[in-house]
């Protein structure tokens, strides 16, 4: 069965997670019966139109709810609501404890390649609701997802994960994080860097999860507001991705690692995480990967570089880590592309398709 490419996560109706039990607490009651019942409802919501009306906007709204950050830069000092440390989606959204689990390492280009995705699909912003992949719709759980962390982090907690820089040390796929420890949904906020946008230094291609969904734009440094609370990090799990040199004799691909030349054999990983070799194609990491039911995030990759070759038309919300039809249909579209016809255009990523694809 193929999986879809992202669904939202509609729990059970007796899950306790604090999204669930706000929406069952605030979910509009089934009308009782018929005829004048309905007309003394109506009645009702006239009275609360008007009462609501005759109060500032703030105190019409829902209980434990603060305003949302507004989705237009320049708005003075936002409240960034977000939920609190938690596992990934699948126990009921309680509390996680401390983080025990090794940190994930991962490369600036997994990271950012990660980002996109969310950027594509325009998640919805939510801080108690869960995407597909299990992380929270939040900014920390946007840098979580990026990041690739066993669980869904708050600004209060993302620090731990890594190291403070300056400004000049900042690369794609670091951060800046502003926590308010008095009262961290009044402007606390984290977003990823992507990369200077001028040589002056003064603008940078941000990605961040914010209402009303999930975007990358250029930003003032460090941030719109609370210029002076922003703190750049480094995750402590990124490592540098082998670079690999042209074939050399005998057809065998040499990867340099450490400033030495090494041999790499087709169809044997590469050094880095985020750079293994198969049929002497850098990155290529083999047709298993792309099968019908499988789940990685060599799906999440080609997918985000389809959308980039502009291929992404067959993505209903956006690329994932499940393979599904809509990955097949962009891998055709793109073989047939470059020519091929019949067999050659199966949809299915090969060696040759995945060099020209990321060439």
């Amino acid at each position: 069965m193929t999986a879809p490419v992202f669904e939202d996560v509609d729990p059970a109706s007796d899950c306790g997670c604090p999204g669930c039990v706000h929406g069952r607490r605030a979910a509009p009651r089934p009308p009782s019966g018929r005829g004048r019942p309905a007309a003394r409802g109506v009645v009702v919501v006239a009275a609360a139109s008007a009462a609501l009306a005759a109060v500032p906007p703030a105190a019409a709204l829902a209980p434990d709810h603060s305003p949302h950050r507004q989705a237009l830069p320049g708005d003075g000092a936002p409240d960034t609501p977000q939920g609190a440390k938690a596992p990934l989606h699948g126990q009921a959204g309680r509390p996680g404890g401390p983080a025990t689990a090794p940190i994930p390492a991962t490369t600036r280009t997994q990271i950012i390649n990660r980002a996109k995705v969310w950027v594509a699909a325009q998640v919805p912003y939510s801080m108690y609701a869960f995407w597909s992949d299990g992380y929270r719709q939040d900014c920390s759980g946007y840098v979580s997802m990026a990041w690739g962390l066993p669980n869904n982090e708050w600004t209060g907690s993302l620090g731990q994960f890594g190291v403070k820089i300056t400004k000049e040390e900042l690369q794609p796929g670091d951060i800046l994080l502003y926590h308010n420890p008095d009262n961290p949904e009044k402007g606390s906020h984290v977003v990823i860097f992507g990369g200077w946008t001028d040589h002056t230094h003064t603008s940078y291609t941000v990605y961040e999860q914010t209402p009303p969904h999930t975007r990358r734009q250029a930003t003032p440094y460090p941030y719109w507001s609370n210029a002076d609370k922003y703190v750049p990090y480094r995750y402590k799990g990124v490592t540098k991705a082998a670079a690999v040199a042209p074939p050399a004799a005998g057809g065998k691909a040499v990867a340099a690692a450490g400033g030495k030349a090494v041999a790499a054999h087709p169809g044997a990983a590469g050094s880095g995480p985020g750079a293994p070799a198969s049929h002497g194609v850098p990155g290529y990491p083999g047709r298993r990967y792309f099968r019908p039911g499988a789940a990685n995030d060599h799906v999440t990759r080609l997918g985000a570089q389809l959308v980039k070759k502009g291929f992404g038309r067959f993505y209903d919300l956006g690329p994932g880590p499940h393979w599904g039809d809509a990955d097949r249909r962009a891998v055709e579209a793109f073989q047939r592309a470059q020519g091929w016809r019949g067999g050659a255009a199966d949809g299915y990523p090969g060696p040759e398709t995945w060099r020209r694809l990321f060439a």
